[in-house]
């Protein structure tokens, strides 16, 4: 649900974004006083670990469809919703960087629809109230699922709403809108149960992790290093392995534009939106998850229509994968560190 600029005005671009530093501002400042020794790393592993899982777009029977996990809701249960939104944010900031995976016009829209609906009410609104305090595992799955899905539609809603406030593309509203919310209820639908298993494996290993995330206090003396371990092994197989079994089906925006007009993407105006567009080029420097095309023209439109093999085994994407989860993982770690400091 990555948008690309070709949706987004200038207008609204520059509104979400900020929106977007308004709410990272008040993110980091109600999380100063949860960070501790052993919640600063869990935000980093968590991050590059949403990172990785993100790559495996599986396939949405039945539609040409594919889906990802989003992680808003899983590092909200995890970590609590102020951490939640900061690790989400530069997830999806180190995507449009350094993998030109959504725009950076558009990138404000993206953690809103993406961060801010999971983060902030997905889980306060949905989660906790049916998760109750002393969860079982029937209500744990049911509560994920129904946040997932719930948050996911907010999610897609505000992707149709900021395209039609846009007013620069040609897709008609009622159509894009009957197309987006449907897909997104069977990709939510999936993101819940991914959801839920993380959660129950937390819940099993470090109970506490989660209890103190419910309250917004530090982790304490929790234990944790097991749980980064086994977090930190899975995020490189993802990332280097499991990324290659991803379904190259169009994901559920994608899908839906090519629904309407025939073309999985728009074509961006010039201006402002080319001045993005050079600045993107440029940083991301594996673009699509994957090294640099070289080929000419003629030889990367033969290669666009041959059949993608299946698993597609690539280094490329490899490497991608883990360099972008431990871009990740630094990131974030250093925001929590700079917070834990600054909050002293």
């Amino acid at each position: 649900m990555h948008m690309a600029d070709a949706l987004i005005s200038p207008v609204v671009g520059g509104a979400m974004w900020a929106t977007t530093a308004g709410i990272a501002t008040y993110a980091a400042k109600k999380v100063q006083h949860d960070l501790d020794e052993r919640k600063v790393p869990l935000m980093g592993v968590l991050g590059a670990f949403v990172f990785a899982a993100q790559m495996i777009n599986f396939t949405i029977p039945g539609t040409g469809s594919s889906g990802h996990l989003g992680g808003g809701l899983l590092l909200a249960i995890l970590l609590g919703p102020h951490a939640a939104f900061l690790t989400i944010s530069s997830i999806l900031t180190i995507q449009a960087l350094f993998f030109a995976d959504g725009g950076l016009l558009s990138l404000g829209c993206n953690i809103i629809n993406m961060g801010f609906f999971s983060c902030y009410i997905a889980y306060p609104f949905i989660y906790k109230p049916l998760v109750g305090g002393t969860p079982t595992q029937s209500r744990l799955f049911l509560a994920s699922i129904l946040a997932a899905i719930i948050g996911l539609q907010i999610g897609a809603f505000g992707v149709v709403l900021e395209t039609l406030f846009s007013g620069i593309s040609e897709l008609p509203f009622s159509t894009f809108v009957l197309l987006m919310q449907p897909i997104h209820l069977a990709i939510g639908f999936f993101e819940g149960l991914i959801t839920a298993i993380v959660v129950s494996f937390i819940v099993k290993e470090s109970p506490d992790i989660i209890k103190k995330a419910a309250i917004n206090q530090p982790i304490g003396a929790a234990p944790v290093k097991r749980i980064i371990v086994i977090l930190m092994i899975a995020t490189l197989f993802t990332a280097g392995a499991l990324s290659w079994f991803a379904s190259s089906n169009p994901d559920g925006l994608e899908w839906s534009i090519a629904n309407v007009i025939g073309e999985e993407e728009l074509k961006a105006p010039e201006g402002i939106h080319g001045f993005f567009a050079e600045i993107q080029k440029k940083i991301a420097f594996l673009p699509d998850y994957n090294f640099k095309h070289t080929d000419q023209p003629a030889e990367a439109e033969i290669k666009e229509k041959e059949a993608p093999s299946w698993p597609s085994v690539d280094t490329g994407t490899s490497v991608a994968g883990i360099i972008g989860s431990l871009l990740t993982l630094a990131l974030v770690y250093s925001i929590g560190k700079g917070l834990q400091h600054f909050a002293k």
